[in-house]
């Protein structure tokens, strides 16, 4: 579990807090003093590995010019035995550090004894925490958004086992309320204008007007003929909805397995209804005095809760005064409870009944107003949603065709399939594109360039390099050359800058998840990969292996061994194959 760039930080830190000391100790440098600086990766590797800022942090305490204490604390530090190779000078007072081949070394060992699970951490230290992603109404077919949610959910849930964190999975199916009423509503008019007529039989203008309404309510009819015409509405409505849901939810269970998504558990709407818990969630807040009647609604003092969660968080008063905050409906006066008191009902449960310390969302970015007011209402119950509740909100995917958009109406039933995409392109591009931008930020997900097989496909190059090197092992294994442990390499062969730059790439991968799980952001790990695979590329073409004296080829063919793993290893977060021909 070496993080060995923070290794090397660390050493700096460590090498410069001994310098120091014994600078003071001859007189060089007055002694008493705390040096207190900050060491980073150069962007140019010319200034150096590791450039640290101490001499120029501590010019203040010790009342001296910057260069003069690098000059002094570069006189007294000893490298022998460290991962450094050089100490220099450089500007108004930086110290630039040069790793020597013993860190290089130690990076392909830390690889080779961690394997599959290099770049692991333990930030989560065993946090239980669950990630909902994707739920989707099951009212038609998985589209486009629900891709892009179901990857980015299942790759974060992924990162962050890999950082230490217990994961859980879960797919919250929205199959009470308001849009299973409207499905059933919908399928209703289609069956019973099989029976009457299209013409006699007007169909909602709020209905969802898919090809797979059609398609279940012709189901329907097949099954039960006219038995259900001149039926109680309300029997009908029951007896569609449950036939629908019956049918789409495996298809979305099976759409998902397809897409490379296992779920922990499908957790159902309906069953906090049924069992009460709703309601008593509902008795709760009223009981913690943040609920009031009016017009025979029960409504949740949601601006209070907002109020005193702002203030709490930081904002003034007169901030919190100018919001246009809004209280909400809990129950209506019908009786029925809203999706809003479902929702608090499902997180209270997930934090207070399953014990999570943490409940990740994957919403759409159209959800955004509902986040504060979700964590306020949290907080009301004294769950500490503020949080303990995190929503990651994921923007819109614009799907291209030559070029060209492609237009998306889920009103119109023109919505593009999930199926109907992964027909076009293989599981691996589409995972790989859906998750190639933080949630943040809008994906254009061209259909082209994802069926490309060149460079200019960036899941394509990945997997070429993958492969590339799996051929490489192959060829010198039929010439006797197995790839050696690193124990057995001269580390000190590798000194070329494509050779340097790679094993700093590999080195990278702990930064790498450990900032991926802290953002709830793995497309870090496709831009990390991408990148991964063009220093080997390069590294390929500038530095000969086949041919090489023996332990100049013996410590290559190591090197591109571990980028192999590295590849393959961070491929499998993202639930994308790396294979071994291409």
């Amino acid at each position: 579990m070496a993080n060995l760039i923070q290794y090397a930080k660390d050493q700096v830190t460590e090498l410069t807090r001994k310098a120091y000391e014994a600078a003071a100790a001859e007189g060089v440098l007055p002694a008493g003093a705390e040096l207190k600086g900050s060491v980073e990766i150069p962007k140019d590797p010319q200034n150096g590995d590791y450039a640290s800022s101490y001499a120029m942090a501590g010019a203040k305490a010790l009342k001296m010019n910057p260069r003069a204490i690098a000059q002094a604390l570069a006189g007294h530090m000893d490298l022998t035995g460290t991962i450094f190779s050089s100490v220099e000078i450089a500007g108004p007072g930086f110290m630039n550090f040069r790793l020597g081949p013993k860190w290089y070394g130690d990076v392909l060992a830390e690889i080779e004894a961690e394997g599959p699970l290099y770049g692991q951490g333990d930030q989560g230290k065993g946090q239980k925490v669950m990630v909902e992603f994707v739920s989707a109404n099951p009212t038609g077919p998985m589209h486009m958004g629900n891709a892009r949610g179901g990857v980015l959910g299942d790759t974060l849930a992924n990162v962050l086992a890999r950082e230490g964190y217990d994961t859980w999975k879960e797919f919250y199916v929205n199959d009470a309320g308001n849009q299973i009423h409207k499905f059933a509503v919908s399928l209703q008019a289609r069956y019973l204008q099989i029976l009457l007529g299209e013409e006699n039989v007007p169909f909602p203008e709020d209905g969802y007007h898919g090809q797979d309404i059609k398609e279940l309510a012709q189901g329907f009819y097949e099954l039960h003929g006219d038995s259900y015409k001149d039926a109680e509405e309300q029997t009908r409505l029951d007896a569609l909805a449950a036939y629908g849901l019956e049918r789409n939810i495996p298809k979305m269970k099976e759409d998902l397995r397809r897409y490379g998504i296992e779920y922990d558990q499908w957790f159902f709407e309906s069953s906090l209804h049924e069992s009460g818990y709703v309601a008593e969630t509902v008795d709760l807040l009223a009981q913690k005095g943040w609920t009031y009647e009016k017009d025979g609604a029960l409504w949740l003092n949601t601006t209070e809760l907002l109020k005193k969660k702002y203030l709490a968080e930081g904002k003034s008063q007169k901030q919190v005064d100018k919001l246009d905050l809004k209280d909400d409906v809990l129950r209506r006066a019908n009786g029925f409870y809203t999706y809003f008191a479902a929702d608090i009902a499902y997180h209270r449960n997930k934090l207070e009944v399953r014990g999570f310390d943490k409940t990740i969302d994957v919403w759409g970015a159209d959800h955004h107003g509902h986040v504060a007011r979700l964590q306020a209402a949290l907080d009301g119950l004294g769950l500490d949603g503020s949080h303990r509740l995190v929503v990651v909100l994921m923007q819109l995917v614009n799907l291209l065709q030559d070029g060209q958009p492609v237009r998306m109406s889920k009103r119109s039933g023109k919505a593009i399939a999930l199926h109907d995409l992964l027909d076009e392109v293989s599981v691996d591009a589409a995972r790989y594109f859906f998750n190639a931008r933080a949630a943040t930020t809008p994906v254009d997900f061209d259909l082209d360039l994802a069926v490309r097989e060149d460079s200019e496909n960036p899941v394509y190059y990945v997997q070429y390099a993958h492969a590339r090197i799996c051929t490489l092992i192959t060829r010198l294994a039929e010439e006797g050359y197995q790839v050696p442990k690193a124990a057995e390499i001269q580390a000190e062969v590798m000194n070329t800058p494509e050779e340097y730059a790679l094993i700093r790439t590999l080195a990278r991968l702990p930064e790498e998840l450990r900032a991926a799980a802290r953002d709830y952001d793995p497309s870090r790990i496709n831009r990390y990969l991408t990148e991964l695979a063009g220093d080997f590329h390069r590294f390929y073409g500038a530095c000969r292996i086949k041919g090489e004296e023996e332990s100049v080829l013996l410590a290559r063919l190591k090197l591109a061994d571990s980028v192999r793993s590295v590849l393959a290893n961070g491929l499998g977060l993202l639930g994308v194959t790396a294979p071994e021909k291409m």
